[in-house]
């Protein structure tokens, strides 16, 4: 039985619409069926994509949350 991070992989998918929090939850799940060891090397391949494509998006995220802290320290700064 295939699991829906196996399904995930196979497709790919797109994840520019997740939020970090699916994002993250996503790719818990695909570090550790890697880690179980028990794909083929297809799998395991896709798995590895589609993991490093959620973390890229994670990563957007929270390029993202620092622009906005620096903006407002910024704003903060400059208004005292």
């Amino acid at each position: 039985m295939a699991s829906s991070v196996d399904k995930d992989a196979a497709a790919l998918g797109d994840v520019s619409g997740l939020s970090f929090e699916q994002a993250r939850d996503e790719l818990v799940l695909v570090v550790a069926e890697l880690e179980q060891g028990s794909s083929s090397l297809e799998q395991s391949l896709a798995l590895w994509e589609r993991g490093e494509a959620l973390a890229q998006r994670c990563e957007e995220w929270l390029i993202g949350a620092r622009a906005r802290l620096d903006a407002a320290r910024s704003q903060n700064s400059s208004a005292g």
